[in-house]
């Protein structure tokens, strides 16, 4: 799905999801997201398209903003979380004496700090392209994961464009039942994550 901007509080918002199945009726009602499909080289790919064509047109966002679902064994079912950092946990070239986690010959931190404008709890995310269950969480280290916001990262540092997360917990705890078991609490995620966007317009009168 295709998306321009949202206009907040004067401000130039794009939303960006990964899939249909996180944007309910509470989501609809806010916003069209720019939809990527699933993991990091949709997520970059679709996010680079937009901001050039929106940088062609000079009406880049002053904000992107990257939503959905993620696991945890730290964070609470349910809870919704604004991302303070997020890393890819992929990337290990470690072999030749990069850090891991770091790109090759690109500047960046292993931990790419966020905006967080919301007055709410914040925890660290992992990027990465496996779904993520069972003991595989003991060797990742961060808070949270998810398989598109590292990707969107480096797609807004592109264009200098800054980055918030928003993320809702929907699995974690045990091995995670099919699809299934991921889909179980996204319709609770897609209202509480709408109650999160509602807080923009006044975290937003404030500045990023």
């Amino acid at each position: 799905m295709m998306a321009g901007c949202e206009i907040v509080s004067g401000k130039r918002l794009l939303f960006v999801m990964a899939a249909e199945a996180e944007y309910g009726p509470h989501l609809r009602s806010r916003f069209t997201p720019l939809m990527t499909g699933v993991g990091p080289v949709e997520a970059a790919l679709a996010t680079g398209i937009a901001l050039q064509d929106m940088a062609r047109h000079n009406a880049l966002p002053d904000l992107v903003v990257c939503l959905g679902s993620a696991g945890s064994r730290i964070c609470g079912l349910g809870e919704v979380v604004q991302v303070a950092s997020v890393s890819w946990r992929d990337m290990d070239a470690s072999r030749l004496g990069f850090t891991k986690g770091v790109t090759p010959f690109i500047d960046h931190p292993v931990d790419v700090p966020l905006a967080t404008p919301l007055a709410m709890p914040t925890a660290r995310l992992s990027t990465g392209a496996n779904i993520v269950g069972g003991e595989e969480y003991a060797a990742i280290d961060a808070d949270m994961v998810d398989m598109e916001t590292f990707a969107v990262a480096r797609a807004c540092a592109r264009f200098d464009v800054p980055l918030m997360g928003l993320r809702g917990i929907s699995d974690g705890p045990g091995e995670l039942a099919h699809i299934h078991g991921w889909m179980e609490l996204l319709g609770l995620l897609d209202e509480r994550l709408a109650a999160a966007v509602d807080l923009l317009p006044g975290a937003l009168t404030k500045g990023l």
